[in-house]
């Protein structure tokens, strides 16, 4: 009676932590809810146990880019907790506030405030590069190690600028949904889309989940990125640069210049993947990931 009291217990006491977070847990050990932050409200993923790691996507997807790694790198001792930016998938936000680099950034930290993870191994995609600069700067402390995946230091080009504005320009006049075959293009290499129609269908799908005010906001965030390479020269943390080696957005040289910069880091190029490596080339990024995070102490 007395073992089957503290069993009681024991599970009343998780459940209550899991109701606290706003989230529910699957059988694999997956829970998923939202959290009430900086007046947004944000859907997260957390899957399994160990070392903290939170992945940050990108322009203009959702966590569930990271559909293909999370498992993976929970099985190798990880709790892999995945964010939708506001405006981004199943998140939500404020008309004041569709979002800005250090509102997402002030995000992420929020939630790994109200997870209790007080540092973690912490990486971005693309846009969530930027993202995590500016976590870095805002709180380095925060920082047991960092991802960059398929991302850039550099700040936009006027070319770049206008690209992004154009973006958001057929948002607002045609929707979500049009921005997906201009983004798959660079997404996924041309042997993907060509035989791998899932995998479009996939991102083409998360793609038509952000809302008109995020994918503007998104872009303007891009658009007007500050210049991050006197920070890279900053960070003190272990760093590694995953880089797909057919992605034509961020270029490799771009990946090469930030290793060049941030002292030890290791940089890791995947053939046969674009700018969505981390999703088409998943197994070859999640050793990688795997690989390095055990170095990390």
């Amino acid at each position: 009676m007395k073992h089957r009291t503290t069993l009681l217990t024991s599970l009343t006491a998780a459940l209550l932590g899991t109701a606290l977070a706003g989230g529910t847990t699957g059988m694999a050990g997956m829970q998923e809810g939202f959290l009430d932050v900086n007046g947004a409200r944000i859907h997260y993923v957390s899957q399994g146990s160990g070392t903290p790691m939170l992945l940050l996507h990108g322009y203009p997807l959702s966590g569930e880019l990271f559909a293909r790694n999370r498992a993976a790198l929970a099985a190798a001792g990880y709790r892999v907790i995945t964010v939708d930016h506001r405006g981004y998938g199943k998140s939500t936000a404020p008309a004041s506030d569709p979002g800005s680099l250090q509102t997402y950034a002030n995000d992420a930290l929020t939630v790994l405030d109200r997870l209790g993870v007080q540092k973690a191994i912490i990486g971005g995609m693309s846009m969530g590069g930027p993202i995590v600069f500016e976590m870095y700067r805002t709180a380095p402390q925060r920082f047991m190690g960092m991802i960059l995946i398929d991302t850039i230091a550099n700040p936009a080009s006027v070319v770049e600028q206008n690209l992004w504005k154009g973006m958001a320009q057929k948002a607002q006049m045609f929707g979500p949904q049009s921005l997906a075959p201009e983004l798959l293009k660079d997404m996924l290499t041309g042997e993907t889309r060509a035989h791998r129609m899932g995998d479009v269908k996939v991102l083409t799908d998360i793609v038509k989940q952000a809302s008109v005010a995020a994918d503007v906001a998104g872009a303007n965030v891009l658009a007007t990125r500050p210049d991050s390479i006197p920070t890279l020269k900053t960070i003190t943390v272990p760093t590694l640069i995953i880089e797909g080696l057919e992605d034509t957005v961020y270029p490799p040289e771009f990946s090469m210049k930030m290793q060049q910069n941030i002292a030890g880091s290791k940089l890791v190029i995947i053939p046969g993947a674009a700018h969505a490596a981390i999703f088409e080339k998943a197994a070859a990024a999640n050793r990688a990931i795997i690989d390095w995070a055990r170095t990390v102490r």
